[in-house]
């Protein structure tokens, strides 16, 4: 089935996404299962999954003073804003999953910096390395990943990093059903990786979210 490991909804500060659209957009494009991974918070996956007619994967951006990390398989919210090594610490006491989303994006301040993310990898403390991301711009970004996932023998996944309902299954995997934890991982050694990048007028509309989003609070 089609797996898009990258959705954000309108939980997000940039992302505008409701649930109606996530439902309508997954069906036409296809999609057999998601990974909500919001901005500092799992609510919205955790109320998504409540609902949705196929497997979700309550996931969160973590914000940590060195970039983005990427919790999976989450119970609760993380709290952004701690270190490195207290993130990766609070998602595997969860059970979850430690990924590293759109990796040596130089592009992108919020991603990793690629110290840590090269230290996380000698140490063992990473399970999963998005390879592709819709939204990363540079060509050399996804080679680098998907060169560095193969040295250390990381899992390796793809999404759309979707802000907007016409972006969801833009980059995907080609994977085996599953419904577990460990069903996952044994489906995503074997998965494939498709989709394309996007335009980069797609990050217009983050921007446009976000001073949206910003202007109404009080």
């Amino acid at each position: 089935m089609k797996v898009d490991l990258h959705v954000h909804t309108f939980h997000s500060m940039d992302a505008s996404t409701t649930f109606e659209q996530l439902l309508a957009r997954c069906e036409d494009v296809g999609l057999g299962a998601i990974a909500i991974c919001d901005h500092g918070t799992a609510e919205g996956a955790l109320e998504f999954q409540k609902i949705a007619p196929f497997p979700v994967i309550v996931a969160e951006e973590v914000l940590t003073p060195h970039g983005e990390i990427m919790g999976m398989f989450l119970k609760e919210t993380i709290p952004s804003g701690t270190s490195v090594e207290d993130t990766v610490a609070a998602i595997k006491e969860q059970g979850g999953l430690v990924c590293i989303p759109h990796p040596f994006d130089p592009l992108r301040s919020s991603a990793l910096d690629s110290k840590v993310v090269e230290a996380l990898a000698e140490k063992g403390q990473i399970d999963i390395l998005e390879v592709l991301n819709a939204r990363i711009l540079l060509e050399s970004a996804v080679r680098r990943a998907d060169k560095f996932a193969k040295r250390y023998g990381l899992l390796r996944s793809a999404g759309s990093d979707a802000h907007g309902p016409e972006e969801l299954g833009n980059a995907y995997l080609e994977m085996a059903s599953f419904r577990t934890k460990e069903e996952f991982l044994e489906s995503l050694s074997t998965a494939e990786i498709c989709g394309r990048r996007n335009s980069p007028l797609v990050h217009f509309h983050s921007t446009a979210q976000r001073l949206k989003k910003k202007l109404k609070k009080p």
